[in-house]
């Protein structure tokens, strides 16, 4: 028997596996079993080129769990290892100074293996002790068994062993007994060796025989050898996509599109990319590309390594380009996967832009379901909103669609307003605001439906990139104010009685939302009384809510403007009504408030004549009580008006109904509302 040290320059590479390594304990496996696939793969190459002439038979990798013993062994029949080559690869670990390794990659563990070769060394990180049975292909080979239990102290001796190929037993320490459970090692074998390219077995096959699940005697394999981005896309027909997408998504939606990426150069890379059908909650939907290095599961954790909206994607990408065994911080930093991430970004709109060119009918009827993922890209990707927007789509709230080139051509005539600003409307939501949309149309002017979580993202985007461009919402301003032209039209009503008349509607609504009152002069035949709210407040609420770093604006109350038409017959009614009933009040009231103003404005020109110091403190006790008394006289008409706009069933019915138009009255108030309108009819 053989006995030694491991060549390492100090002692202590296994306290530091188990410290630095801990976290990612899992990939023991993962390692062992890639160290058996090369191997096998190396075996199958030499038989390919005539170097190994043996029977290759079943080249199987086989993973067991023995609860009793403690133990977890993946045994291989690839090319195995001679005494010599065994001491080579698993005692001579060649780095500088374990000093300088703690300190290069104490906080990047994941680090450790790639750099040093140490996939073998993973296994220490749940074991006790390892051993090593292995036999070389060669024809007279002895085999021998390495054994190490954690120290750097090893033994190699010759034993027996009936067949080529490597035995690693590791015999599992107290704090990692979960991965004696088949459940555990089923789990990880499931995640990380699901697609490797040869086959891995674990357990038997079962089948449900007389009432219960009896074992078959098969061998159980647990991955797939031909994944399908392995594949030609030649050789494979839409319903192999789809067959794939469920593997891979077992209780998924059928995929929109693929994309099948097959690069040489400048790097190697192939995958598949699937189109989901993507929900509303975009935080569910990440993270489900899996990456892969030679078929060996890498992370789904994406992000950072390719662009955040293509997280969205689901499906594939397997890259030797792609380190196995580093941190996501140094992914995201590598040179090549940054070269990965732009040409799959390209891949993906030139995939797109062909699915819209050769058949845009389906493109259309699918758009719903992309829009979202192609939006996020938009506005997080310069060089894919450049390509996107040639084949990006607006939705009209007749559900036509239109590239934006397209729709500017059909609005430009008739939704330029007299700025030469091109005005683009739009609705959030057909229903609520219909009587808004039917309003625009009835001008002959377009409305797009943008009901879509990042539409208002994608409008300020849009905003900053096509010239002179502004989109308004329907229900933002009068329809004469969405689009302003030079037409000017006079009121029936009077300043002074629209004055009065603001007053008056300046009815307490139970609600959280507050109202400014507005006179705008609209068409005796429009409605008497609007509501409509600021696009700019509106757009900085929503953002807000979306988390867009306003805040301050996202704490406000609700603000809309109470628009008044006084041309409107019902609304003229009022102010002659008003007149009728209080105005001997009024009229009263309004000599003395002009008395009043004349003597402050009096005074307050005197005062002005004079120097500051020369105002007697008399002259200014004295415009200060003139001043209190016209404002008792101002309040005292404003509580008159407001008083009778209070008790005013036609007043409070008028502004119910804008409410109800903006689907804004709910409960106690629209119970209300319908005695009254019983009441009035």
């Amino acid at each position: 028997m053989q006995t030694g040290k491991i060549g390492v320059t100090t002692e202590n590479i296994f306290p530091i596996i188990k410290k630095f390594l801990y976290s990612d304990h899992e990939i023991f496996l993962r390692e062992l079993i890639s160290n058996a696939v090369d191997a096998t793969q190396k075996l199958k190459t030499m038989a390919s080129v005539g170097d190994y002439k043996g029977d290759m038979g079943d080249t199987t990798i086989s993973v067991s769990v023995d609860k009793k013993k403690k133990t977890i062994t993946v045994s291989d029949k690839g090319i195995g290892m001679t005494k010599d080559e065994l001491d080579k690869y698993l005692n001579q670990i060649a780095f500088s100074s374990a000093n300088d390794f703690l300190d290069k990659y104490k906080d990047q563990s994941s680090a450790i293996i790639g750099h040093f070769g140490l996939g073998f060394y993973s296994a220490f990180m749940v074991s006790d002790k390892v051993e090593v049975i292995t036999k070389s292909y060669q024809e007279g080979a002895q085999a021998v068994k390495w054994n190490c239990d954690g120290s750097p102290e090893f033994s190699i001796e010759d034993v027996e062993k009936e067949s080529r190929g490597t035995d690693v037993i590791l015999y599992i320490d107290k704090e990692s007994k979960d991965f004696l459970e088949e459940s555990k090692v089923e789990q990880l074998l499931k995640k990380y060796c699901k697609f490797l390219p040869v086959e891995i077995s674990f357990g038997v096959e079962k089948e449900w025989k007389d009432g219960k699940m009896v074992e078959t005697g098969k061998a159980k394999i647990i991955n797939n050898t031909r994944p399908a981005w392995t594949l030609k896309p030649a050789d494979l027909k839409d319903e192999d996509y789809n067959l794939f997408y469920h593997e891979l998504y077992p209780s998924g939606d059928e995929p929109l599109f693929h994309i099948h990426l097959n690069v040489d150069y400048p790097f190697k890379l192939t995958g598949i990319l699937y189109f989901p059908k993507i929900k509303s909650n975009i935080e569910i939907q990440k993270n489900k590309i899996q990456l892969y290095c030679n078929q060996v599961f890498v992370t789904d954790s994406v992000e950072g390594i390719v662009p955040e909206f293509l997280t969205l994607l689901h499906g594939v990408i397997d890259s030797p380009d792609i380190p196995l065994n580093v941190s996501r911080s140094y992914l995201q930093s590598d040179s090549n996967v940054k070269k990965i991430s732009s040409h799959i970004t390209k891949k993906v709109a030139d995939r797109l832009a062909e699915i819209f060119k050769n058949n845009r009918e389906d493109f259309e009827k699918k758009w719903d379901n992309l829009k979202l993922f192609i939006e996020y890209g938009m506005i997080t990707d310069e060089k894919f909103y450049e390509k996107a927007s040639k084949f990006a789509l607006l939705k009209n709230t007749e559900d036509k669609y239109f590239t934006f080139e397209e729709y500017e051509k059909i609005i430009k005539e008739n939704q330029t307003d007299k700025n030469k600003t091109l005005i683009y409307l739009y609705s959030t939501n057909k229903t609520d605001q219909f009587s808004y949309i039917e309003k625009a149309k009835s001008k002959g002017y377009d409305v797009l439906l943008l009901d879509g979580q990042l539409d208002i993202h994608l409008v300020n985007q849009l905003e900053s990139k096509l010239k002179e461009t502004r989109f308004v919402r329907v229900d933002s301003d009068v329809v004469d104010k969405l689009i302003q032209k030079d037409e000017t039209r006079e009121s029936k009503l009077s300043d002074a009685q629209k004055d009065d008349l603001k007053s008056v509607f300046n009815v307490k609504v139970k609600s959280k939302e507050i109202y400014n009152v507005v006179f705008e002069t609209l068409d005796e035949n429009d409605a008497p009384v609007i509501i409509t709210q600021s696009e700019f407040m509106r757009r900085m609420k929503e953002m807000s809510a979306m988390g867009g770093g306003m805040n301050f604006y996202g704490e406000l109350p609700d603000s809309f403007n109470l628009v008044v038409n006084p041309n409107h017959k019902l609304v003229i009614k009022i102010s002659e009504d008003l007149k009728s009933e209080a105005g001997a009040k009024l009229t009263e009231n309004n000599t003395e408030r002009t008395k009043l103003k004349e003597e402050v404005s009096f005074m307050e020109l005197e005062q002005k004549k004079k120097k500051a110091d020369e105002v007697s403190q008399l002259e200014k006790d004295d415009l200060e009580k003139l001043k209190k008394e016209l404002s008792t006289v101002e309040n005292s008409r404003k509580e008159i008006l407001e008083s009778y706009g209070a008790e005013n069933k036609i007043v409070k019915q008028l502004i119910d109904l804008a409410l109800l138009a903006n689907n804004m009255l709910r409960g106690e108030e629209l119970s209300v509302f319908v005695k009254r309108s019983v009441e009035l009819l």
